[in-house]
C-alpha cells in the first residue's frame, strides 16, 4: 500500500474513534459525560498499542487509557477473548487513577478474526463509599473497586456484576445506563472498523497500525532534534490539604525522548489527593505534547517518547491502599509545572499559570450525609476558574485548561437535581494583570430548591496560592468557598450548607504576562 492509500485509511480510523466517542456522550446517562464530555475513546493494536484516539475527551482519561489496555491484556489474554466480549475496571492503578472512572475494553473482530481492541472510559456520577471527597484515608473508603473482569461474555452481560454495582451507589440508574452506553461506544467502533477493512480489502490493522506508529515516532523524533539539549528545573507549591504540597519536576530533552522526573515531590498525603503514576504520566504528557508536536496525532508512537518517573509513595506516584479520590487536584497542576521547566528550555512559548484545577461543584444530600429525610442525590456541576495569559494574547475566562472538559449548563444540573443556581457571573478582574492578562474565574451562588440542607465535596485548589503570572505578569486572584451567611468553607473535604443558606464560589484567576503596560 502506497502512503496516499494509507493515509486516507489513518484519517478514516480518525473519523472511527470519533463516532465510536460520540455514541458514548449521545447514550449515556450521567451529565459528566453527555453534557461534559468527561470521556475518552480509543482504539488499540492486538498488543494494547493505542493506534487513534478520539478528539471528544480529556487528557487524563485519554493518555492513561492508552497504558490501560496492557493491563487488560495481561489478566485476560487476546487468545482468549470471544466476539461480544466486554471486559470492566475501574482500579486507580490499572485504570485511569480512581474509582469514579469506568473503563470498558472489548475485542474487534473482522471475519472472526481479532484485529484490535476498542476502549473507553466515562466518570460516572457516583461509586459508593464516601462520596467524591478527599477526606477518605484508603481507597477501601471511597467506594466500589472493580478488578479487570467480563462485564459481557459473547453478548450476554453477567447481571450479577451489574446487580452488584446497582447496590453499591446512589444513582444506580445513571450508573447502570452508563455500563451501557460504554459497551454500545465500543461496539460502533468494531462495526465501523470491520466496515472500513473490508472496504479497503483488508484482513486486519497491521499494515496501517505499524505506518501510524512509525510515522508518528518519526515526526516527534523531527520535533526533539529541533530543541536545545539539557535539564531545566521546574517548581511549584499548591494548597494541598493538611500541608502544602510541593511539586518539583527537572525536564530533559535528549536526542531520542523527553523525561520528565519529579524527584524532591512531596510525599503521598494521608487523604484522597493522592495520584497514581498513571494519571501523572497523562497530563505530564499532555503538558509536553501542547508546546512540542501538537499537531503530530497522539498514540503509542509519540506517547512512547514521554518518560515520566516519580519516587515511590510521593503524591505523584502514591501506592496502592492509598486515597485518590481527588487525584485530579494534583494531575491538573502538573502542565503548568512542565511548562516551567520548557519557559526556561523555549522561552516564549508557554503560558502563566491558569486555575488548572477543576472548580466543579460536587453536591450531594441525603440520610447520613446532611441528615433528614428529603430526597436523596448526587450530581456534578463541571466549572472552572480562569487559564493563564498566553504569550501573545489574553488567557482565555472560565475556561477548563488542562482538563478541556465542557461546562454543564445550569438548566440540565437544575433539571437532574433539586439546585437552584441564582448567579453565575464572570469574576470580573479575577485574572492578573499583564500586558496580557490572565482569563476571569466566576462567581457562583448555589441554593437547594426547597431550602433544605445540601452537601459540597470541596476538591479546589488556587485558595491559598494564587496561579502565577510569568514574565512579570501579575498573579490571578485567589478562589473562595464560602456562605451567603458569611462563613468560608475549607477549600477540601466535605461540608454541609445548612437549610435555608447558599453556597457562594469565587472561582481563580490566571496569571498574567509580562508587566502590565503604562497609560
Amino acid at each position: 500500500m502506497n502512503d496516499i492509500r494509507l493515509q486516507v485509511m489513518w484519517n478514516r480510523l480518525l473519523s472511527v474513534v470519533e463516532e465510536q466517542a460520540r455514541t458514548l456522550v449521545r447514550t449515556a446517562f450521567s451529565t459528566s459525560a453527555r453534557e461534559a464530555g468527561d470521556i475518552s475513546a480509543g482504539v488499540f493494536d492486538v498488543e494494547g498499542r493505542m493506534l487513534a484516539q478520539a478528539v471528544t475527551g480529556t487528557p487524563g482519561h485519554v493518555n492513561s487509557m492508552a497504558r490501560s489496555v496492557k493491563h487488560f491484556l495481561a489478566a485476560i489474554p487476546a487468545e482468549t477473548m470471544k466476539e461480544g466480549d466486554h471486559y470492566i475496571t475501574n482500579d486507580p492503578w490499572q485504570g485511569t487513577g480512581h474509582l469514579y472512572d469506568v473503563v470498558v475494553t472489548s475485542p474487534a473482530f473482522h471475519k472472526g478474526k481479532l484485529v484490535g481492541l476498542f476502549s473507553c472510559t466515562v466518570h460516572v456520577v457516583d461509586i459508593g463509599g464516601i462520596g467524591l471527597s478527599p477526606d477518605g484515608r484508603q481507597v477501601f473508603h471511597e467506594g466500589l473497586r472493580i478488578p479487570i473482569m467480563p462485564l459481557a461474555r459473547q453478548g450476554v452481560v453477567d447481571p450479577w456484576l451489574v446487580n452488584l454495582i446497582r447496590v453499591n451507589v446512589r444513582e444506580p440508574v445513571q450508573v447502570e445506563g452508563d455500563l451501557y452506553a460504554l459497551m454500545a461506544c465500543n461496539e460502533t467502533g468494531e462495526r465501523r472498523l470491520s466496515a472500513m477493512l473490508a472496504e479497503n480489502g483488508l484482513d486486519d490493522l497491521e499494515v496501517l497500525g505499524a505506518h501510524i506508529i512509525a510515522r508518528s515516532e518519526a515526526a516527534m523524533l523531527a520535533e526533539i532534534a529541533k530543541l536545545p539539549k539539557g535539564s531545566w528545573k521546574s517548581h511549584m507549591r499548591i494548597d494541598g490539604m493538611e500541608a502544602p504540597i510541593d511539586l518539583h519536576a527537572t525536564l530533559t530533552i535528549a536526542e531520542d525522548h523527553i523525561a520528565v522526573d519529579y524527584t524532591g515531590t512531596s510525599a503521598q498525603s494521608g487523604f484522597g489527593i493522592n495520584c497514581p503514576l498513571c494519571y501523572t504520566d497523562a497530563y505530564t504528557a499532555f503538558g509536553i505534547r501542547c508546546i512540542i508536536g501538537p499537531e503530530i496525532p497522539n498514540n503509542a508512537g509519540t506517547l512512547d517518547l514521554i518518560r515520566v518517573t516519580a519516587p515511590e509513595g510521593s503524591i505523584l506516584n502514591a501506592l496502592s491502599p492509598a486515597a485518590v479520590n481527588a487525584r485530579s487536584t494534583m494531575g491538573h497542576m502538573l502542565p503548568d509545572v512542565v511548562f516551567g521547566a520548557l519557559d526556561q528550555a523555549l522561552p516564549g512559548r508557554v503560558p502563566a499559570e491558569g486555575t488548572s484545577n477543576l472548580w466543579n461543584l460536587k453536591l450531594g444530600a441525603g440520610q447520613g450525609l446532611t441528615g433528614g429525610t428529603q430526597r436523596p442525590f448526587m450530581v456534578t456541576m463541571f466549572h472552572s476558574g480562569g487559564a493563564g495569559a498566553r504569550p501573545a494574547q489574553d488567557g482565555l475566562s472560565a475556561t477548563p485548561y488542562p482538563s478541556g472538559v465542557k461546562n454543564v449548563p445550569v438548566e440540565v444540573t437544575e433539571t437532574v437535581a433539586p439546585i437552584v443556581v441564582w448567579r453565575k457571573d464572570l469574576r470580573d478582574g479575577s485574572g492578573g494583570a499583564g500586558r496580557y492578562r490572565g482569563g476571569d474565574g466566576q462567581i457562583m451562588e448555589v441554593a437547594h430548591r426547597h431550602g433544605e440542607a445540601f452537601g459540597i465535596f470541596a476538591t479546589f485548589e488556587r485558595v491559598h496560592h494564587p496561579a502565577r503570572g510569568r514574565h512579570g505578569g501579575e498573579d490571578g486572584a485567589r478562589g473562595v468557598v464560602r456562605l451567603a451567611s458569611g462563613a468560608t468553607l475549607k477549600a477540601k473535604g466535605f461540608q454541609v450548607i445548612p437549610a435555608g443558606d447558599r453556597l457562594i464560589v469565587e472561582m481563580p484567576g490566571g496569571g498574567g504576562m509580562h508587566p502590565p503596560e503604562k497609560e
